[in-house]
């Protein structure tokens, strides 16, 4: 019998392996314990995938469909080959077949959505306690539940485990986590169903508040659930329905459950973590400013470079994404001092616009450690936005580091959010005059309007930013993590989405770098696409 079984349930972007469930793994096995994982996420995109269930699920078929069907094979080769680096176009088709495939199984009302990375349900919301239960209970089969009955549920049966712990960390999972939890109650009732991650982190304070049990769950564990799930599986963890691990063991992760040539990436990416939680902490758009999911805590900086080479060898890897909130200065630091050890490896993850990367020679000598490309949360242009939400970002400074990135040929993932409490349309004009002058220095951008986390130290005093008015969260959603409010100025979110999708996207400089950003799978593979992405900016430099 198994003591202990994780399970990553789908939705998400099935390109790497889930560092959850690694860390969890290793842990747990150094603890005595018999432990395996699962990731039903990429089983379930595989079992969707697969043709002869797509052929009968087709029907009457119009040309496109046919067309993507005749290439499934072939789409799932090519994006599992590092060739999908060397032709842009093909990857894209690819990615467009494989997508419209998996339309195939949304349902003939339109309300149930799933794509390479993202499930959704227009009629449900995974906000709403009575949706979950609705979800869990049987009543509303999902387009997954053919895969958990027919493949996952005989595989567990063989297992016999005495603890299913599900990680629950996006909201697209949230739906879908509880459709299968309710299956394994009803299947297996003498189980102890746990759910965790970082989406159940989040409801922390609601569901203490309202006293709320999300059924068919037997314990939910907030924050890193290392000691907690130990003493779950030695039977010592009591009766208690809501279970808090205020620390983090180990970054460590054991990925022998993984089966790394399915996953769809032109080349195998491990991911791997230096720090959990956030350095910075005082971004007032932030939730981990205020409520931080997991307390921040780092690896010794001198373990990084060691646990990089570990994973490369042992899985005969060369791409590691740190998934860091931001990778700390000083982990950056050894990375760059022992760029020799590192070389052959090719590294990408989030960083902040520190002072450390405004000198030339040391980017250089983190490009030298396989630094291929840094991904950073700019989110405007307007320096008085920057400053009011407390990112602690100099624009001359961050321009700066952008034009380091590129001469030392480290592609730069720029992350723009508008919307922000307080900004008006001149902040937004100053945002798009920034990346239109810097584009030659930036290789990918993600766009977006802004989502107030209801954490937010910008609602502590909301008439300081510009906020006339909240909207309560509402009896029949308590669970929802974001806060609608009236900004004084009008300039909403309506506004900023009008100013993105007709000057920002009607900007040729700007729809160019959009043009060159993987579709779907965005940061996760851009990466492979970095070189590329460079050369693009030096002529577009050029032409300017």
């Amino acid at each position: 019998m198994l003591d202990i079984l994780l399970i990553q349930p789908p939705a998400l972007k099935p390109a790497e392996p889930p560092l959850a469930l690694a860390v969890l793994l290793a842990h747990l096995k150094a603890e005595g314990l018999n432990v395996e994982a699962l990731d039903a996420n990429l089983e379930a995109y595989l079992y969707l995938l697969d043709g002869e269930r797509l052929a009968a699920r087709a029907g009457d078929i119009d040309t496109s469909l046919a067309r993507a069907l005749r290439h499934r094979a072939a789409s799932l080769r090519l994006l599992r080959s590092a060739s999908a680096a060397q032709n842009f176009a093909r990857y894209n088709t690819a990615v467009r077949y494989l997508n419209r495939l998996l339309a195939l199984w949304n349902s003939p009302s339109g309300e149930e959505r799933l794509t390479l990375g993202d499930y959704q349900h227009a009629g449900l919301s995974p906000f709403a306690p009575e949706d979950l239960a609705q979800v869990a209970s049987g009543a509303l089969p999902s387009l997954f539940a053919d895969y958990y009955t027919q493949q996952l549920l005989p595989r567990i049966r063989a297992v016999q485990p005495r603890i299913i712990a599900l990680s629950i960390n996006y909201l697209h999972q949230a739906l879908p986590a509880f459709e299968l939890a309710g299956l394994l109650h009803r299947a297996l009732p003498e189980v102890q169903l746990v759910a965790g991650g970082g989406l159940i982190s989040s409801w922390r304070e609601p569901l203490r508040k309202l006293d709320l049990r999300l059924s068919p769950f037997d314990r939910l564990i907030f924050g890193p659930g290392e000691m907690v799930l130990a003493k779950l599986g030695h039977g010592e963890a009591g009766d208690d329905y809501l279970l808090n691990d205020a620390q983090a063991i180990g970054f460590a992760p054991d990925f022998s459950f993984a089966q790394l040539p399915d996953y769809l990436s032109p080349r195998p990416i491990l991911p791997l973590s230096a720090s959990r939680g956030c350095y910075w902490q005082r971004c007032l758009f932030c939730p981990e400013a205020a409520a931080p999911v997991h307390p921040y805590t780092s690896a010794r900086p001198a373990e990084l470079p060691d646990l990089m080479r570990q994973l490369a060898e042992r899985h005969a890897i060369h791409h590691i994404q740190l998934t860091d909130n931001a990778i700390p200065v000083n982990m950056l630091r050894v990375l760059a001092e022992r760029a020799d050890e590192l070389s052959q490896l090719n590294w990408f993850g989030f960083v902040r616009f520190e002072a450390a990367l405004e000198d030339a020679d040391f980017v250089a000598r983190l490009a030298k450690s396989g630094c291929r490309m840094l991904q950073l949360g700019l989110e405007s242009g307007s320096q008085p936005v920057l400053d009011r939400l407390g990112k602690g970002v100099d624009l001359a400074a961050a321009a700066r580091i952008l034009a380091n990135l590129a001469a030392a040929g480290i592609a730069s993932f720029v992350y723009i959010m508008l919307g922000t409490p307080g900004e008006t349309e001149a902040d937004a004009k100053l945002t798009l005059d920034f990346l239109e002058g810097h584009a030659a220095e930036i290789s990918f951008l993600n766009l977006s309007i802004m989502n107030l986390p209801r954490a937010s130290g910008l609602l502590d005093n909301p008439e300081l930013y510009g906020i006339s008015a909240t909207e309560p969260i509402g009896d029949k959603r308590p669970l929802g993590l974001y806060q609608k409010f009236t900004p004084e100025s009008g300039w909403d979110r309506a506004a900023a989405r009008r100013f993105l999708d007709q000057r920002l996207l009607g900007s040729k400089t700007i729809r160019k770098i959009i043009n060159r950003t993987p579709p779907l799978f965005t940061s996760n593979h851009a990466v492979f696409f970095s070189a590329a992405a460079l050369q693009s900016q030096k002529s577009l430099s050029a032409d300017d």
